[in-house]
């Protein structure tokens, strides 16, 4: 009985002389490898051909640890070992060999190649998802009554309305930071005047559109992520294909649809804020009162800068949505997949925003 008991338990190590001969008794499995690796400065005393193994059990764990303390070779093996046990020793050993391959870092052109390689993977990611986004609006514009208006208003409150207290501080600072700084090398030549002209251009044409679509990418294109990485990975998008309903309709085009509207509209609010605020700083720095600001604005400078800022609104809306859900809609995994397509969605979201103002601004570099 105690026999039978000590066989399921297994055998610890053990290292026995008799008649000038050792005897090497235990299991080598994984239960005991930290007793294996202790007997190891003890072990390899003795000489491996008067070393005699009595052991029933070896896996592969307590392979790698036999191999550890007696070497590669076989003749360095003790005797006893079954046909079985130095199969699995020559498994281990073949297997270690080819496990671990000579990996070689990637020169500086490789790395440049690869990065390109994975660039490119996210445009075609990102034109896909766009195309599907068409399709499923000309679907929409087929068939209005799959149209969800609630959905609608909701992103156009969100995002839109909950957003003007946010945008049109910082467009009044910014446009307020802009006039103290021109002015400052304005007033140095007399040109006080010129001040009108400085910030009309810089916030119509530039920086109301793209602070404006700056924010909205970190504040709703985030959000955006969030949401449908986090119903992705609850497998809520699965369950609506399963219900026959296609997820665009529901999680994509509202917000499109409603970002759409919303941005313009914040544009318009963040150039009218701008300008406040600089008007504001050309009084109390140039002393310039704001009816002079407001008539040389409206002679000086043309309505078609206004436009021009205005019309980069629906792009930005476009590429806001599509990088946040695309980004939220490829999450996979665990809890940390939602914050890494969400910090993707902002970096990128930002970063394409920023590459078609440019683009934008040399297409239109003509217009005055």
């Amino acid at each position: 009985m105690h026999d039978r008991v000590r066989q399921e338990q297994g055998q610890p190590p053990r290292l026995l002389l008799a008649e000038g001969h050792y005897t090497l008794y235990g299991d080598w499995t994984t239960a005991y490898l930290k007793q294996w690796l202790d007997l190891q400065p003890t072990l390899i005393k003795p000489p491996s051909t008067d070393l005699q193994l009595l052991t029933d059990a070896m896996d592969s764990n307590g392979a790698m640890a036999f191999i550890r303390i007696f070497g590669e070779q076989q003749s360095h093996w003790p005797q006893g070992l079954t046909a079985a046990q130095k199969q699995l020793l020559h498994l281990v050993l073949q297997q270690r060999e080819t496990d671990i391959p000579d990996i070689k870092k990637p020169n500086w052109l490789a790395d440049i190649g690869l990065r390109f390689t994975r660039l490119g993977g996210y445009a075609q990611q990102l034109l896909a998802f766009i195309g599907q986004l068409f399709t499923a609006l000309f679907t929409l514009l087929h068939n209005p009554r799959r149209f969800k208006l609630k959905l609608f208003l909701d992103v156009i409150q969100r995002d839109g309305l909950h957003a003007v207290p946010l945008i049109a501080l910082l467009s009044f600072l910014l446009g307020a930071v802009i006039a103290w700084q021109g002015g400052l090398q304005l007033k140095t030549y007399g040109a006080n005047v010129f001040i009108v002209e400085l910030v009309a251009l810089t916030h119509l044409r530039e920086l109301g559109p793209l602070i404006t679509a700056i924010l909205v990418a970190g504040r709703s294109g985030s959000a955006y992520a969030a949401q449908l990485a986090t119903m992705n990975i609850n497998q809520e998008i699965l369950a609506l294909r399963s219900l026959g309903q296609n997820p665009f309709d529901w999680l994509v085009l509202p917000k499109l649809l409603g970002l759409l509207v919303a941005l313009p509209l914040l544009t318009l609010l963040a150039d009218i804020s701008g300008l406040v605020g600089g008007s504001l700083v050309a009084q109390l720095q140039l002393e310039i009162n704001p009816t002079l600001f407001w008539q040389r604005l409206s002679q000086e400078v043309s309505v078609a800068h206004f436009f021009i800022g205005l019309i980069k609104a629906p792009i930005f809306a476009l590429v806001i949505v599509s990088v946040g859900c695309m980004q939220g809609m490829l999450a996979s995994g665990g809890a940390d997949a939602v914050g890494v397509r969400t910090t993707r969605s902002v970096v990128q979201g930002v970063f394409l925003v920023i590459i078609i103002d440019a683009i934008f601004s040399v297409i239109f570099s003509d217009v005055s």
